[in-house]
C-alpha cells in the first residue's frame, strides 16, 4: 500500500524539504547583502542565476510536502508530480533559452552544466518517477529520491557560487573610496 511506503519515506522527506526551505531563506539573504551589487549592468545575469536556485529550492520543497502527504494514491501522487515535473522542465527551458540561446552575458560551461543541465536532468527524473508511480512500483519513490536530491545539490552548488559571485564584486571601501575586487 501507498501509505505504507510514504511512511518509511517521511524522515526523508522532512529532512530534505526543510533543507530546501532553509536554503531558499539563504538565498534571500544572500540577495539583500549583495543588493548593492545588482545593477542596471548585471540584472540579467542576476535573474538567470538567483530566480533559478530559488525555484529550484522551491521545488525541492513543494515536492517534499507533496510526497509525505499519506492519503494519497498511486494515481494523485503521479499526477501531482507529473504536474510539478512539467512545470520545472517548462522554467528549466526558459534558463536554458537564456544561457545557451540568447547568451546576454558570458556563463562558463560549468555553469550551464549546473544552471540549465542538472534541473532538467531532475525534472526528467521526477517524469520517470511519475511513470512508475503510475504502475503503482515503490521504485517510483526511490526514483523521487535521486530527483530531489539532484535538484538540492545543483542549487546547493548554484548557491555558492552565485554568494561567491556577489562577494567578488561587492564594492569595497578603500581610504574612502568605493571600488570592487574587479577593478
Amino acid at each position: 500500500m501507498l501509505s505504507d511506503l510514504i511512511r518509511a519515506w517521511h524522515d526523508f522527506y522532512v529532512l530534505v524539504g526543510t533543507a530546501s526551505a532553509t536554503l531558499v531563506g539563504l538565498m534571500f539573504v544572500t540577495a539583500t547583502i549583495g543588493s548593492q551589487v545588482f545593477t542596471d549592468r548585471n540584472r540579467a545575469g542576476m535573474r538567470a542565476f538567483l530566480s533559478p536556485t530559488v525555484v529550484h529550492f522551491s521545488a525541492v520543497l513543494f515536492i517534499c510536502i507533496l510526497a509525505a502527504i499519506p492519503s494519497h494514491s498511486w494515481r494523485t501522487l503521479a499526477a501531482l508530480l507529473a504536474a510539478s515535473g512539467l512545470a520545472g522542465i517548462a522554467y528549466s527551458a526558459r534558463v536554458w533559452v537564456q544561457l545557451f540561446v540568447k547568451r546576454r552575458f558570458d556563463v562558463d560551461v560549468i555553469d550551464r552544466v549546473f544552471y540549465a543541465l542538472f534541473p532538467v536532468l531532475g525534472y526528467l527524473l521526477i517524469l520517470v518517477c511519475v511513470f512508475l508511480l503510475f504502475k503503482e512500483s515503490a521504485a517510483g519513490l526511490d526514483l523521487l529520491a535521486a530527483a530531489l536530491i539532484t535538484l538540492l545539490l545543483a542549487g546547493i552548488r548554484n548557491a555558492w557560487d552565485m554568494t561567491i559571485w556577489i562577494v567578488i564584486r561587492t564594492p569595497v571601501v578603500e581610504d574612502g573610496r568605493r571600488r570592487t575586487e574587479e577593478g
